[in-house]
């Protein structure tokens, strides 16, 4: 028997955030080059931004800070900014550590609660996008990130969720709420340690044959781990490709590939230290994930990233950076890459760490959104000046990103210490709003076209 929807939901009594008061405008100016790194009180709904490769300053340039932010309770009636002629509201709350949200084919959500181990599944009231049901579709997992159903397509028969140390599928049937029947391990063996990035988003091909794999890197830059010789060097790229990882780092900071029964184990691209938010750009075989690039090199320094992942492309990490600069922390150790580094599609601000990218195909937003993207970025922990903790749009122009990319929905910091929201995962609704979860007070809010 299916629960009712649990009380700490937006309930029928209960009363919306809204919020649609923003500063600028949908023609705000540019800003480019150093004016387009500043930090969260330079946010606003609609300010454009675009860092280029020739607009990075030289390492160390600023003293490397450790300045995690500290999280608040939600003030009350705070709700995010979002731009003129949009609203938000809260879908949910209460919840313990939103992270991806994935909507299946038939319209229902569901979503990672990574700090709780579980996958929760919520079914929505007809024609609305209110919650009417909620159950834990499966639980007891190692901290679940990624969600995919598959084959994809109108009637999936799996749920394959991505845990940190393996990938597994569960039965599923249009409207399963619960999971009828225990795990399948598809994916075993994943690169697991007690340190490094945990997160393992996943996505398929778009005709179902090939399962991607996101791994990120054990440590920041690697730090203290033996270079092994060049005849080890021309094996181990023979076999995974350039860039390959080796030692601790071993299939990390690399998107791998699978068959969809886990079969045909490989590596499909290296040098991503962190690729998250794993999606197909619609109608295209390109897949694309958001990147949080290595600390420790100054405030500006390097940036963080959106981009396709091409079959076979070395990103940089950890010799290089956007193309041939080198990290001065393994100068001359890997002189053969520096050519061979691929540039990644679209800039952020260094140290936004963006986690979520979904694009935008819906019907309801205006229709110069249609083809763009969103992207949540969790916010900073080592700059002096906090940057990130808010959802961007990145601007695509016949099917290609232009590099620049506006503040969508802000206001989630209180000052230069506290913060009461952490973006994280986004998910184009089959309304064509928006959902976008928080893991820092546990809340997904909607954000729609306001009535007009």
């Amino acid at each position: 028997m299916r629960a009712p929807v649990a009380t700490m939901l937006l309930g029928a009594g209960a009363v919306a955030l809204l919020a649609s008061a923003a500063s600028t405008s949908e023609n705000d100016s540019l800003r480019v080059g150093l004016a387009a790194y500043s930090d969260w009180k330079a946010d606003a709904p609609g300010a454009w931004r675009k860092i280029a490769p020739g607009d990075l300053p030289a390492p160390l340039a600023s003293e490397p800070r450790a300045e995690r932010s500290q999280i608040a309770p939600r003030p009350d009636g705070a709700a995010p900014k979002a731009l003129d002629g949009f609203s938000v509201e809260t879908f949910a709350a209460g919840l313990s550590g939103p992270r991806v949200l994935r909507f299946a084919p038939n319209g229902d959500l569901f979503v990672a609660e990574s700090n709780s181990g579980r996958i929760r599944a919520f079914h929505l009231q007809n024609g609305t996008l209110k919650p009417a049901q909620s159950e834990i579709f499966a639980g007891g997992l190692d901290r679940p990130y990624g969600i995919a159903f598959h084959p994809p397509g109108p009637d999936p028969q799996y749920v394959y969720v991505g845990t940190v140390s393996n990938v597994l599928r569960f039965p599923y049937r249009k409207g399963d709420l619960k999971a009828s029947a225990a795990a399948e391990i598809v994916v075993g063996s994943l690169p697991k340690s007690e340190t490094g990035h945990w997160t393992r988003d996943i996505a398929f091909s778009a005709d179902g044959k090939t399962l991607y794999v996101a791994v990120g890197s054990k440590s920041n830059v690697a730090d203290g781990h033996s270079r092994p010789s060049s005849a080890e060097v021309a094996a181990l790229e023979a076999k995974n490709g350039v860039g390959a990882g080796s030692g601790p780092e071993f299939e990390r900071a690399a998107l791998l590939a699978f068959d969809p029964d886990g079969s045909n184990r490989r590596v499909y691209a290296n040098g991503l230290r962190n690729c998250s938010g794993l999606t197909l750009r619609p109608k295209t075989d390109e897949v694309w994930c958001v990147v949080n690039e290595r600390d420790m090199l100054g405030d500006d320094l390097p940036p963080d990233y959106a981009t396709r992942v091409k079959p076979g492309a070395f990103y940089g990490w950890p010799w290089y950076y956007i193309g041939r600069n080198e990290d001065p922390r393994h100068a001359g150790e890997r002189p053969d890459l520096g050519e061979r580094v691929t540039i990644p599609d679209v800039l952020l601000q260094p140290h936004s760490a963006p986690l979520g990218v979904a694009f935008y195909e819906g019907d309801q937003f205006p229709a110069e959104y249609k083809g763009d993207a969103f992207v949540a970025l969790h916010g900073s922990w080592n700059r002096a000046k906090r940057t990130g903790y808010k959802v961007v749009r990145l601007k695509f122009k016949d099917g290609r990103p232009t590099g620049e990319y506006q503040d969508f929905l802000t206001g989630f910091v209180l000052d230069d210490a506290h913060v009461w929201g952490r973006p994280v995962g986004v998910a184009v609704a089959p309304d064509g709003s928006l959902l976008v979860s928080e893991d820092a007070n546990g809340t997904i809010y909607r954000v729609f076209q306001a009535a007009r």
